[in-house]
């Protein structure tokens, strides 16, 4: 096992993919052939338009092939009081094939990440923790948000 860290290309758009796959059935316990299809459609223009600048993929390789993945989602708001600059960050989609689970893979992909967060200026990083992952996200200094506001969704599909 030769494992590298990296920050993901265009060329690694298949792997993230297999990825992201594979992340929403271990989180949702199954993916459905309309999901999954759904999702390989709609990923790979959604990773070519957004990969590098947007999104940007923090991954461990094994010889080549991603075997874990830390997504950074830059967003860009009206500057506020908290917010001088607008921008802040979104971790998605942690995920480490069980195999290579429990080998600090997450760790060092979640501090590169975070550096790169600090290195581009984001005013925080926000994330929704599975239980799982609760305890690394804590470890490295995420805190329970404080909510000021009630969240709210109104579904429109």
């Amino acid at each position: 096992m030769t494992i590298t860290f990296d920050e993901a290309t265009k060329q690694d758009i298949p792997e993230l993919i297999r990825l992201r796959i594979a992340y929403m059935a271990d989180d949702f316990g199954s993916v459905s052939e309309e999901e999954r299809s759904g999702m390989e459609k709609q990923l790979p223009d959604y990773f070519e338009r957004k990969l590098g600048s947007e999104l940007i993929a923090f991954v461990a390789k094994d010889e080549g092939r991603v075997v874990s993945v830390a997504y950074l989602h830059i967003i860009e708001m009206p500057a506020n009081s908290i917010l001088l600059n607008g921008l802040y960050g979104e971790v998605l989609n942690v995920y480490t094939e069980p195999a290579y689970r429990g080998k600090g893979l997450c760790t060092k992909l979640m501090n590169t990440l975070i550096e790169y967060g600090k290195n581009k200026g984001l005013g925080r990083i926000d994330l929704s923790a599975t239980k799982e992952g609760y305890p690394l996200y804590t470890k490295l200094g995420f805190k329970d948000k404080e909510h000021r506001y009630t969240d709210m969704r109104l579904k429109l599909r």
